[in-house]
């Protein structure tokens, strides 16, 4: 288990263009569980990069490979806003970490990768939300939850083709098997979503320790409570222990405080907004 970065009550960042400021406050919190002897979650929670990377239970290194991937992306997310590329190449470079921490391993080592990267798309800024595996990201906004990300999973694909409800895929005994991780001697291959940076927002990045453990309905109820980052991030992480804590569990919440208006009369926003896009690959960011 890797926690890099610390919570932040207040951060501004300078927005180029724009005379108004951004401003975030996050909190993470993990956990190793009520069943689980070690814990192979790892987070980076630290501007430009809020990632969750959950190793593979079962597998040997689970924790190293986790570590991996928010080792490398906090070297790689560098500055007040960063790039697809660079979180692309630090997936790749952590890759090749695992393969050599795999070694001769029969059954490989991997881990899960997901999270939101601050970037400009026309001096703009916009959360880059990408998704390897099955650990989630969510957006609070307006009292509505929605999640981002789609989850590389069997019972996400049952759910798509129309054999499974969204409720019963959580509690399918298939529900820990995924279809795409970092590692296993495989190029990443992650989904992203451009989401726009918005006063009022709060995003949740959390391993599935917490959605095994708490329905998307309690988890929006403590988005909505009005506490802190830090506070929220704790109670989820409560709340999950509390049904059982069967899995790590590690949650990652930021706010944002403030953020510059975006220009009515742009069409990008809506065009990119997450409730309209499908999954897609990076084009020049």
């Amino acid at each position: 288990m890797t926690e890099i970065g610390s919570d932040s009550i207040v951060h501004s960042i300078a927005v180029p263009g724009s005379d108004e400021l951004l401003t975030l406050s996050w909190a993470a919190v993990t956990d190793v569980g009520r069943r689980r002897a070690a814990n192979e979650d790892s987070y980076l929670a630290r501007a430009p990069g809020f990632v969750v990377a959950d190793g593979m239970g079962g597998h040997s290194a689970g924790d190293l490979a986790s570590a991996a991937v928010v080792e490398r992306l906090s070297e790689a997310l560098v500055g007040d806003f960063s790039t697809i590329v660079d979180l692309e190449r630090a997936l790749s470079t952590a890759t090749d970490d695992i393969t050599v921490i795999a070694g001769d391993s029969a059954l490989g080592v991997g881990t899960t990768a997901t999270g939101a990267v601050l970037v400009l798309r026309d001096e703009i800024p916009y959360f880059a939300v990408f998704n390897i595996g099955d650990s989630r990201v969510y957006s609070f906004e307006g009292n509505e939850l929605t999640r981002v990300t789609i989850d590389h999973s069997v019972v996400q694909e049952m759910v798509d083709a129309g054999s499974l409800s969204p409720e019963e895929a959580e509690f399918h005994p298939d529900s820990n098997v995924i279809t795409r991780a970092v590692g296993f001697g495989v190029a990443p291959m992650a989904d992203y979503w451009m989401l726009p940076v918005r006063a009022g927002l709060r995003l949740m990045v959390c391993s599935d320790g917490l959605t095994k453990e708490v329905s998307e309905e309690r988890i929006r109820m403590h988005l909505a409570a009005g506490l802190s980052s830090e506070e929220t991030a704790g109670a989820l992480v409560d709340a999950a222990l509390a049904a059982g804590g069967r899995d790590n569990v590690t949650v990652v919440v930021v706010d944002v405080i403030a953020a510059p208006e975006m220009d009515g009369s742009r069409d990008e926003a809506d065009d990119l907004d997450i409730e309209d896009t499908e999954p897609r690959r990076p084009s020049a960011l």
